[in-house]
């Protein structure tokens, strides 16, 4: 049998048990062996799940001899200790996204592993394995549209408890249209900028929704985001190309259409976790693979540190009510094109 690859995993919250059970019953190339968490029950609780045993801290576990490598699920401002504990240990690491909380700890991150010699992260930017924002890829770089000019973009969601913020619309929200559009148009982010309309009477108290994010790329593409997480009807990502030569529009997950009581309808998602649940999947078995051969293929400590840089702008923005710059500074070599 070929070796498989025994995954150790920091933070035992929902999406924790999630690719604990990903891992257990989708992917033959991995195993987790062992957990840990801050809260006791919730390790109990993945350790169950996959018969792993449970180590005190993170540092017992990413350097203990049979975890090969680390996925860390822990709280976003817990991201950063384990992430360079398992650079230290020479260990490749999936880190949920955000990287880390912080540019300066993003960037921590970027230094130890570049002074490694050696790439090990990767973060979990997973739209960038979604079908529709790849088939939007592909043919964005087949050239037959031209230069892309404008991307228009929706992030809708139901409903969030009182404990969002409005700077939440970036950090947990827009933070995945930061990424997965860089990465679509292949541009770097130049400046941000934020648009509050009308408020909607269902957001809570504090809270500024919608918000209209405006991100503008370093060739001039502008992206047009908004940021709705109150809109009532359901969780509702779109994405839309203006090209030279033409539109490309992402398509929506597939639902039957249905007649019924004087009405032709189609379904609109309500679930974030099982509209990218595919993506999911296959983001955790690309990054096993990847381990296994010892590279990385997915989004890098760089992306992460660029996301946040972004994040940072955006939530300046949002108070400044200015066109905030995007510094990141020249791409290190080591990250590759």
């Amino acid at each position: 049998m070929d070796k498989k690859l025994r995954v150790g995993v920091v933070g035992c919250g929902a999406i924790g048990r999630e690719h604990i059970k990903r891992i257990t019953h989708k992917i033959a190339a991995a195993e987790v062996v062992a957990v840990t968490d801050v809260f006791e029950d919730s390790a109990k609780k993945a350790a169950a799940l996959c018969g792993a045993r449970i180590e005190p801290d993170s540092a017992a576990l990413i350097n203990a001899a049979d975890v090969d490598a680390v996925l860390v699920t822990t709280p976003g401002f817990a991201h950063a200790e384990p992430v360079l504990q398992a650079v230290a240990a020479g260990k490749p690491v999936f880190c949920e996204k955000p990287l880390a909380t912080t540019a300066a700890d993003c960037k921590r991150i970027v230094d130890a592993e570049v002074a490694g010699g050696k790439q090990l992260v990767q973060v979990g930017f997973m739209r960038r394995y979604d079908k529709g924002y790849n088939q939007v890829k592909e043919l964005l770089d087949s050239g037959d549209f031209g230069a892309p000019l404008l991307v228009k973009c929706t992030h809708r969601a139901a409903g969030v408890d009182d404990s969002y913020t409005t700077a939440m619309a970036v950090t947990d929200t827009a933070i995945h249209e930061i990424d997965v559009l860089q990465w679509l148009i292949g541009d770097v982010w130049d400046s941000a900028e934020v648009i509050y309309p009308r408020n909607t009477v269902n957001a809570h108290e504090g809270l500024k929704d919608p918000q209209l994010m405006l991100l503008r790329t370093k060739a001039g593409v502008v992206v047009a985001l908004e940021v709705f997480v109150n809109c009532r009807f359901g969780y509702d990502i779109n994405c839309e190309v203006v090209c030279e030569d033409g539109v490309i529009h992402m398509p929506a997950p597939s639902w039957p259409v249905v007649r019924k009581n004087g009405q032709l309808s189609t379904k609109i998602e309500d679930n974030w976790m099982r509209r990218f649940i595919d993506a999911y999947d296959t983001e955790i078995a690309d990054w096993v693979d990847a381990a296994l051969r010892g590279v990385v293929e997915g989004p890098t400590a760089w992306d992460g540190y660029v996301a946040e840089l972004t994040a940072d702008a955006l939530v300046a923005a949002q108070t400044s009510g200015r066109v905030e710059p995007i510094v990141s500074g020249e791409k290190p070599a080591f990250y590759g094109r």
